[in-house]
């Protein structure tokens, strides 16, 4: 299908950061997509660009199967935005129960929840302290590790940044020899988000084994109670890594927030079991949306 050529449509840029921070803080969003740094690090894979439905900002997209899609509608009459987008036979991608349950009481139209997009809310101190039984074994994978490395964390800097490169090179070599669609842009949006994490406001911690960057774990602010947790990447062969960088991320940043939303498992099995075990208190739903024919 040709998407319609909506006036003003043009590619999302480093420009717009200010115009779309100050939206989604008025916003305030629990859908992991909606911060500017994560549509801008992922801009050239889903093709994002901005354009003008009426009065309403529109954001565009492709999946990565290179389907076309829109996302709800930021600002201006956004029932109206819907209405034209819907209609053009576009699909709307990232709605949540509240944007649903607000715009598509009835009406002619096909509503279908993506398991493989709802986003992981967690508890933020449960993920920094593992309190409890249920994280007991997250605790002994931290202790295993350890016992057998001296490691220092610290917040990420510029510093780092060739170290976290490098572990990044080598993470990508080792699961790259498992076939994944979204292996390589996620690949790209990281390095992008290490070279670019001053500029796009996001904040991180490293795990130094010997002096050398082993883990790092990137994110931000998602809304006034929540943060995201965008990028986490380890040394695949230090067993118990992971969980010490998820601990000390949520341990030393965003102190204030309630929540941590850990994004989603793109249907991938292994991921989604990873997710689960971290016994999250809610997934958030994310639905699509397309005019019923």
């Amino acid at each position: 299908m040709e998407v319609p050529n909506y006036p003003a449509k043009r590619p999302l840029a480093l420009d717009d950061k200010p115009m779309l921070d100050g939206i989604f803080a008025g916003l305030q969003p629990r859908v992991s997509e909606f911060t500017f740094a994560n549509l801008y690090l992922f801009r050239s894979v889903h093709a994002y660009c901005l354009t003008m439905v009426g009065d309403a900002l529109v954001v565009m997209g492709k999946g990565y199967a290179g389907d076309d899609y829109f996302l709800p509608p930021l600002t201006g009459d956004i029932a109206a935005a819907l209405s034209v987008l819907l209609n053009d036979g576009l699909t709307l991608y990232g709605a949540d129960e509240p944007f649903v349950e607000r715009y598509f009481q009835g009406g002619n139209v096909d509503v279908a929840a993506e398991r493989n997009s709802f986003d992981y809310l967690h508890l933020r101190s449960e993920m920094a302290e593992l309190p409890g039984n249920r994280f007991h074994k997250k605790k002994n994978r931290i202790n295993y590790f350890a016992r057998r490395h001296a490691y220092q964390v610290e917040l990420y800097a510029d510093s780092h940044r060739e170290g976290a490169l490098q572990l990044l090179d080598e993470w990508y070599r080792v699961r790259s020899e498992v076939a994944s669609g979204s292996l390589l842009p996620e690949t790209e949006a990281t390095r992008d988000a290490l070279a670019m994490a001053g500029q796009l406001g996001l904040a991180g911690v490293v795990v130094l084994v010997e002096g050398k960057v082993r883990a790092f774990v990137l994110g931000e602010r998602l809304n006034s109670d929540t943060s995201v947790c965008h990028f986490e990447k380890a040394d695949p062969f230090l067993d118990g890594l992971n969980q010490l960088a998820d601990r000390e991320f949520n341990r030393l940043l965003f102190a204030d927030c309630i929540y941590v939303n850990r994004e989603q498992d793109l249907g991938e099995p292994n991921l989604r079991e990873s997710k689960l075990s971290y016994h999250p208190v809610e997934l958030i739903k994310k639905f699509k949306v397309r005019a019923r024919r």
